[in-house]
């Protein structure tokens, strides 16, 4: 790529497409082509075939989604499969027409089977039932996977497959309803240790900035309080779903960020084509090949938040997954391999939450 190419970079608000642009932008690129959801709505085909044809980008990321964490993955079965097969539809196949010279799709590791061996090789893909709580989100991703390798395959494009482990980072969504578990047992924590030190300065500040359904800082402490014990926060304990025992890997954003730019730098289709007639799991695993429980995890942030309560684990509630931990050896191979381990990223998440 060089530096004054026009890069389209989709979803550049959201924990992804925020790290990616900071990333080009510190490798000096320059001419970049950004709409937000109001300017340019993706699942809308013809106003994204009208964008790619009036600007004519030279590269894409993909990185916007329609994304979310158990609850809401599990709720929006219809919305989650459907929107997402729409943004992507239309954005790869705009860059088809308009002779995009690379495409970057960001999928997640959530594509692979329940009961994927581990860690879990690219080559795991499609080979028994998905997890059944974000079954529709998955079989989205597996599609934009297979429609980013057949339109390769087909018409000679060069685009490339990526699948994140679970990201946390700057500009992560903090929302109890949809959030990922890293970003909302944080922010529950947090609030959980505001509530056992009668901090409702910090507690307003906070729904402030992110209101919960409906209820910010300016309403009446019983109103707050009885909206927090409804998402498990309370002074004394903060309760998770599930029994705190499934393991989960997560990646720093921003290094997430560094390995797709070192992708878009380095690797191209041809690099990644199996020998054989049949060619398929072309795709790259990001992830750092360590995992933690969510029990742990949990006793991670409360040390980091120094939050002195107890958690209740509601094993009435889905685990999701037992493990999923990504093989990211293939990445290693073609060159790039994270530095920043969860303990350093638990405290660079929280030192972020409080500035922001």
């Amino acid at each position: 790529m060089q530096l004054n190419e026009k890069i389209f970079v989709a979803g550049h608000n959201g924990l992804v497409g925020s790290a990616i642009l900071k990333n080009l932008q510190l490798r000096s690129y320059n001419n970049f082509i950004l709409r937000n959801h109001l300017e340019l709505d993706l699942r809308e085909q013809q106003a994204v075939f009208n964008f790619f044809e009036k600007e004519k980008p030279d590269y894409v990321i993909l990185a916007a989604a329609k994304v979310g964490g158990i609850v809401a993955n599990n709720t929006y079965r219809g919305q989650f499969i459907y929107e997402n097969l729409q943004i992507q539809n239309n954005v790869i196949h705009a860059s088809w027409l308009n002779g995009v010279k690379k495409l970057l799709f960001l999928g997640s590791t959530c594509i692979y089977p329940r009961e994927a061996p581990q860690p879990i090789p690219e080559n795991s893909l499609l080979t028994s039932p998905l997890e059944y709580t974000n079954e529709p989100y998955a079989i989205a991703k597996i599609a934009g996977i297979k429609l980013c390798e057949s339109y390769n395959l087909q018409y000679g494009t060069n685009y490339i497959a990526v699948m994140p482990t679970n990201l946390y980072g700057p500009n992560d969504n903090f929302d109890l309803e949809k959030s990922h578990v890293l970003p909302a047992l944080l922010r529950k924590i947090h609030l959980a240790k505001s509530l056992m030190n009668n901090d409702w300065n910090t507690i307003r500040k906070d729904l402030n900035k992110l209101p919960i359904e409906g209820v910010d800082g300016n309403a009446e402490e019983s109103a707050i309080a009885t909206k927090l014990e409804k998402y498990g926060i309370k002074k004394d304990n903060v309760e998770i779903w599930g029994t705190g025992k499934p393991m989960r890997e997560f990646l720093w954003s921003e290094e997430m960020a560094d390995a797709c730019i070192f992708i878009m730098e380095n690797v191209d289709f041809k690099d990644l084509k199996p020998q054989g007639n049949e060619i398929r799991n072309t795709h790259i695993n990001i992830g750092t090949g360590k995992d933690i429980s969510i029990r742990n995890l949990a006793e991670l942030i409360a040390k980091r938040v120094e939050y002195q309560g107890k958690f209740v684990f509601n094993a009435d509630k889905p685990d999701g997954t037992m493990r999923k931990l990504t093989d990211p050896s293939k990445l290693h191979q073609l060159g790039w391999k994270h530095k920043i381990d969860i303990e350093e990223g638990v405290g660079k998440l929280y030192d972020w939450y409080l500035e922001s």
